[in-house]
């Protein structure tokens, strides 16, 4: 296990825009800010999504793209640096007008309405290649 602890500064409420990327729009945060660490939750509703599930045998993102609206229920991650880059790992469920959940990885979704609670870390956060997991893991 790797821990350690973290002091935080900063926090920001964040409504995103319509017809933007959820993901983009966090990163494109965290860019202006300069936030090399920080912790999200959100909710709202999308357009469309695009949802990675990791097949662990494989190790790799399978995508299902979903062409329909969906409300966020719920959204969290992180941002940390990838490459130099913010990089918003987000995960999300959503769901149909039927209830059906979906959930996975979101590495996109046109927004819809979103709202979004963001607390920066005072520390940074670098993701590096993971060898075990084959996946970019924080340190």
């Amino acid at each position: 296990m790797h821990y350690r602890e973290v002091a935080t500064s900063r926090e920001f409420v964040v409504r995103l825009e319509t017809g933007g990327d959820w993901r983009a729009q966090l990163e494109d945060l965290a860019a202006r800010e300069d936030l090399e660490a920080a912790w999200f939750t959100g909710l709202g509703a999308v357009q469309d999504a695009e949802v990675w599930f990791y097949d662990q045998d494989r190790q790799e993102y399978d995508a299902v793209t979903f062409d329909e609206p969906l409300e966020v229920a719920a959204c969290v991650g992180n941002v940390a640096d990838l490459d130099g880059e913010p990089f918003a790992h987000t995960h999300v469920v959503l769901s149909r007008p039927s209830g059906q959940a979906l959930a996975g990885h979101l590495d996109a979704a046109t927004v819809w309405a979103g709202e979004m609670y963001v607390r920066e870390f005072e520390e940074p956060l670098v993701r590096e290649h993971d060898e075990t997991t084959d996946l970019d893991l924080w340190l």
